[in-house]
């Protein structure tokens, strides 16, 4: 459908990563559309061919890592609007011995002074999920609360575990509820999305020996995996199409999700100190990692090399699905290809 972003593609696959899907849309038009690579290319850390490497397709499924923030915040932000829980009320409300200084506000800032991460399978490798669980909810405050920007999936771990008390469901029932299921996203969820789509439409991501070789159709990340796969950080699948679909929505105002003055809130810069962007409620504005040229435009990126970039202005959405960790992290180039598709979505949007 695009020449040229089929180009930006074939240039990165497979150096950057094994397989690559684009969208960019204009106007909620989609104007430009490539796929490329395999869903599984490799069968272990050596880079030995798979026995079974099949084509990467419009509709493939990706692990969407960190993008889930935006399913997190947005079940957050839902709840805000019926009343069940307050922005800047404290969450030892909900869960007790938690820093009174925390609020949900900190939490989708990442300014509730908690470490960046917790390797929790590591930690607990024999407790089950709930164990796991209780111990994320009792990290320690290690910086500041309110004065500066410090990413945490602790604090997103956190921010799911409050949306699940306060919508009284677990957090994959409330973004079925809340998001995929208003929106008709039927191939977005937890889990490998459970029956929504077949197996052999998911991206590999990395080779995980003590996981049984290369992970596919469970979720790469580590914590979210030893949470049971549902967290607040990490743990959502989607295709392309429904990842642009959830983006526009928010571009539009919220639609059937969010009201009008919840998403202008979770898009208004909040006014964090210490990151290299601005910072809304879950989302992140000009993140030079993502946005290219588009500097203005707000979104999110994932580990497994996936993001999503908004531009209300130029009404523009640009969206990138990669399995760059497959077979292993660390690769380079990912950066570069991320802003080379929201460039070429900024040419499309004249």
């Amino acid at each position: 459908m695009s020449d040229r972003l089929e180009a930006v593609l074939a240039d990165a696959v497979p150096r950057v990563c094994a397989a690559a899907v684009a969208l960019i849309a204009v106007d909620g038009s989609v104007v430009a559309a490539a796929a490329t690579g395999e869903l599984v290319r490799y069968a272990d850390a050596e880079g030995t061919p798979a026995a079974d490497r099949p084509p990467a397709r419009r509709d493939s499924v990706f692990d969407l890592a960190s993008i889930s923030k935006l399913f997190t915040t947005s079940v957050v932000m839902s709840l805000a609007e019926q009343g069940r829980l307050g922005l800047d009320e404290p969450v030892s409300g909900w869960i007790p011995g938690v820093d009174a200084r925390i609020t949900p506000r900190r939490l989708l800032t990442h300014t509730a002074g908690f470490q960046p991460t917790r390797r929790i399978d590591l930690e607990l490798p024999d407790a089950d999920a709930a164990t796991r669980l209780a111990a994320m909810l009792g990290t320690p405050v290690t910086e500041p609360v309110g004065e500066r920007y410090l990413y945490s999936d602790v604090g997103l771990v956190m921010a799911g575990r409050l949306a699940e008390l306060a919508g009284g469901l677990s957090l994959d029932a409330l973004v079925r509820e809340r998001v995929t299921g208003v929106l008709g996203l039927s191939d977005t969820g937890y889990r490998t999305i459970g029956d929504a789509a077949p197996a052999q439409r998911v991206a590999a991501t990395e080779w995980k020996p003590e996981r049984g070789g290369v992970v596919r159709g469970e979720v790469h990340d580590e914590t979210a995996w030893a949470l049971g796969g549902v967290a607040g950080h990490a743990g959502v699948f989607a295709t392309a199409d429904d990842l642009l679909a959830f983006g526009e929505t928010l571009r539009l105002g919220g639609g059937a999700m969010l009201r009008p003055e919840s998403v202008a809130e979770m898009l208004r810069d909040q006014g964090v100190a210490g990151a290299p962007f601005r910072h809304g409620l879950g989302v992140r504005i000009g993140d030079p990692g993502i946005v290219g040229p588009l500097t203005s435009a707000w979104g999110h990126s994932g580990f497994t090399g996936t993001s999503l970039v908004v531009d209300r202005e130029r009404r523009l959405s640009v969206v990138l699905l990669t399995n760059a960790v497959h077979p292993l992290r660390g690769r380079d180039g990912v950066r570069e290809l991320r802003n080379a598709v929201a460039a070429e979505g900024l040419r499309l949007a004249g």
